[in-house]
Order: structure tokens, then sequence, then C-alpha cells
């Protein structure tokens, strides 16, 4: 009998870890944030919405991108700030295209995905797209771990491990609802960017050389050029920003019966999208400007977050600027990145599982399950290479693969969805905006198939 009702015991708390997911998105923050009424000013309108897209924005500052970007500069100038540029406006386009499902429809990109496609397929979707989640992890767990080495010393292999411990941080948030999430969020972003601006500045970088360097040059088309560009473009839109994106505006408490009141809610939420990834567009513009005023032409070899650290205390390298205090704002930054990449993906996590195949469990569970899951392969790999960071900058490089699997599978669904007056009405996209639409989608996957070719075909 004691077995048996154990057993029970056992039973009932699984049933109350895994449970169906509610109709809305995120119902947890769904409509929890109030907006003023339609007669309120434009800045007191735009106050209430702002906020999701600094969620979104994080993704383009992820450690991934970081050496890409840096080394970019180094190797080739300012020359890669045009396809900075193109990336950043593609991005905004498709992240408002986003915003707008899910205020228009009620549902997010994963809900309305299931809801055009079978039991089977949603299953499948749902696996690539965790897969693609799982990959960030990996990314902001390796970046997190060398930042914790560089500050502090703690061997990669320990560093690995305590990033499992960020749960904590993430408890804690839960308790305190969404608006203080977003204002935790853009204070990190904040604190990259004002790093970067400080950096920068120090290094001088010439002006009419990187005004230039935003008018796409033929040089572009280069071997070398060629496949650091694809590298840049090709990890710009992450696709889990885009599920996230759909889900996180609907906090809005904006009337869900009123058109009026969503139109003003795509418009404020746009304009919170376009002004966020502005900000990420300009860290992403300071990474490149950083590598070009400081490193290029110097002969240096910048091939890990570890070297670039090294270099901006090496006045050989960096010039007579260089610092140790460069160096730890560098990792300071790169710490920053990452523990902000854990809230939203978590999040994302959450938003694809009621999307997708309809169950819910709570986001501590979630955040330590793919938390380990990303921990493990950075380990062996930490270990098999004797914490060599070089090897765990590799294996930032090869998870990206999943992304690219992943993203034709969010951005198609996205650019017919909004498309479609039949799903969207009088939302649905303009002319232009199809056609920008598709060719953005189109250029991407094209780009993404080049990078997996490119990753595999490095391997033998």
């Amino acid at each position: 009998m004691v077995d048996k009702a154990g057993e029970t015991a056992v039973m009932e708390r699984s049933r109350r870890l895994i449970q169906p997911a509610d109709d809305v998105s995120l119902g947890e923050v769904n409509g929890s944030v109030p907006v003023p009424p339609a007669s309120a000013g434009f800045l007191k309108t735009l106050a209430s919405y702002v906020g999701p897209g600094a969620l979104v924005a994080v993704g383009y500052m992820d450690p991934g991108n970081w050496v890409t970007s840096i080394g970019g500069g180094a190797q080739y100038g300012y020359t890669l700030l045009s396809v900075v540029l193109i990336s950043s406006l593609i991005a905004m386009l498709l992240q408002a295209m986003a915003a707008k499902l899910g205020i228009v429809t009620g549902m997010d990109l994963a809900q309305a995905t299931r809801a055009h496609t079978g039991r089977k397929l949603g299953f499948t979707l749902w696996i690539v797209t965790e897969l693609a989640i799982m990959a960030t992890d990996i990314a902001e767990v390796i970046g997190a771990a060398i930042a914790l080495h560089l500050l502090f010393g703690i061997p990669l292999t320990v560093g690995v491990i305590v990033t499992v411990l960020d749960v904590f941080l993430l408890l804690l948030l839960l308790r305190v609802g969404m608006r203080k999430i977003e204002a935790l969020v853009a204070v990190l972003i904040a604190t990259i960017m004002v790093i970067f601006i400080y950096q920068v500045a120090l290094a001088d970088p010439h002006l009419p050389q990187i005004l230039a360097g935003f008018v796409p040059s033929p040089s572009l088309t280069h071997s070398g050029q060629l496949t650091m560009a694809l590298g840049i473009v090709g990890a710009t839109v992450m696709p889990h920003n885009l599920y996230l994106h759909s889900a996180v505006v609907q906090s809005r408490a904006y009337q869900r019966t009123s058109i009026e009141s969503k139109r003003q809610a795509v418009r404020f939420a746009t304009i919170d999208s376009n002004m966020e990834l502005t900000v990420a567009f300009i860290v992403n513009t300071l990474l490149l400007l950083l590598g070009a005023a400081m490193f290029y032409g110097r002969g240096s070899n910048l091939g890990t977050l570890g070297s670039v650290f090294d270099a901006l205390q090496n006045s050989q390298i960096a010039g007579a600027v260089a610092s140790p205090v460069l160096s730890i704002l560098f990792a300071v930054a790169l710490l920053a990145s990452g523990q902000n990449s854990t809230i939203t993906g978590t999040l994302t996590g959450q938003v694809v599982m009621e999307g997708f195949i309809k169950m819910r469990i709570p986001l501590w569970l979630r955040r330590v399950v793919t938390r380990v899951i990303a921990v493990i392969p950075v380990v062996i790999c930490t270990i098999l290479f004797g914490g060599e960071e070089g090897a765990l900058d590799n294996l930032i490089v090869y998870s990206q693969v999943f992304l690219c699997v992943a993203l034709p599978i969010s951005m198609i669904p996205l650019v017919w969805f909004t498309s479609s007056r039949k799903i969207m009405g009088e939302f649905a996209n303009k002319p232009w905006m199809v056609v920008l639409g598709w060719l953005s989608t189109g250029v991407l996957t094209i780009l993404n198939i080049q990078l997996i070719w490119q990753t595999v075909s490095a391997l033998f």
C-alpha cells in the first residue's frame, strides 16, 4: 500500500510538472503589462510598449558572433560594415513581421505554424527548433565560461559547469515580472554598448573610411571576404528570435478585439523593435570598428575570444591605448551577453514547446534540462582538448549549423502568414514588404546552406 501510495504521489507530481499548454502564448505574462488609452501622448504610449524589442535584440549580440565581427575588422578593415548594415535592415523587416503576426492573430509563430500543419510535422518542427535553441545555448555556455576564465582564472571545465547555476537567476527573475526582466536585459545591453563605445573611442577609428565602409564594395566577392560576409549575414537572423518576438509582444494589454487597438500595438511594437535592433546594429558595428581600428594591418591572429582579450592589453598589437582595463571590460561585456541570452533562450524554449506540441513545463525545469544538455558536449570537448579555448570556439562554429537548418523553417511560414490577407486581414504585408520578405528569405536561406556546406567541408 505504501509503495502504491508513493507511486501515486510521484505520478501526481509529474502531472503537475508536465501540463497541457494554454491557448494563449506565454500565459504567465500574456496581457500582463498595461498600456495607456488611445488618447495618451506618443511618448507615454511608446514607453509602455518598449521592452520586447530588447529581449529580441539580445540574439543579435550573441557571443558566437563576436569573434566573427572583430576578426572581420582585423582582417579586412572597414569593408564589411556594409554587410552589417544590410543584415540589420533584413532583421528589422522580419522582426516587424513577427511582432505583427503575434498581435493580429493572437498566436505566436510556433502556434500559427502548428495550426497549419499536422501533429507529426509539428512534432518534427519542434525537435528541429529545440536543437537550434540548444545550439544557441552552447554558444552562451562557452561565452560565459570563457568570460569567467578571463576575469577570475576559473578553469574552463569548472566555468562550464558553473553556468548551470544561472537557473537560480531565472527563478529570481520570474518572481519580479515581465517589466523587470525587460529592464534588466536593457541594462545589460547598455553595459555592452557603453563598454564598446569607450573602447572604440580610444581606438580612434578613421571616420571617412567608416562612411565608405557602409557602401558595398566589389571586393566583397573575393574568396576571403565573401566567406566572412557569409558568416555575418548567415548568423544575423536567429530563428528563435522570430518565435520569441511573436510571443512577447502579446505581454501588452491592448484590446484583443479592437482593430484600432491592434493597429496601435503593431505601430509601437515595430518602433520598439527597430529602436532596439538599431542598438544591436551599433554594437555589431562597434565590434567590427574595434577590430579594424586596433588590429587591422598589424598581422595579429584573433581567432578566439581569449586572443582578443590578450590583444587588448598588448601594446605591440593594440598600440598605445592597450590596457588591462580594456581587456577586463571586454570580458565583462562577454559575460553580460551570455546572461542576457540565458533569459531569452529559456522563454523561447517555452514558446516553441507550447506552440508546436501543446505541452508546458515550469521554466526552471526547462532551463535545467536545456542547459545540462548544452553543457554535456562542451564539457566533453573541454576535457578531450585539455581546456584549449580554440576547441571551444570551433564548437561554437559547428553548433551554428543547427541554426542554419532551423532558419528556413521559421522564416518561410512567417513571410507566408503575414502576407496572407486570409490570415492577417487588413494587416497583411504590403506588396513591397512581400517582395523584400521573400527576397530576404531566399538570400538568407542560400547563404545558410553555403555556411553549412563550408562547415561540413572543413571537417573532412
